[in-house]
């Protein structure tokens, strides 16, 4: 039962690659938002710094 699984009915070579790469993806995407959400918040702080010392 468990070797009908992970063959896939004799697809697993398409399968188990679709599958990995997806996870892949999904994971790329998910560091990468982190990584410009970080830079979004550096540059929204250096902006507001800015904007302070000018009022100032």
């Amino acid at each position: 039962m468990h070797r009908d699984f992970w063959a896939m009915g004799g697809y697993a070579f398409f399968v188990w690659p679709s599958i990995g790469l997806a996870i892949g993806v999904l994971i790329w995407n998910i560091l990468s938002a982190r990584r410009h959400h970080a830079r979004a918040l550096v540059r929204a702080r250096r902006a507001l710094a800015m904007a302070r010392s000018e009022t100032t």
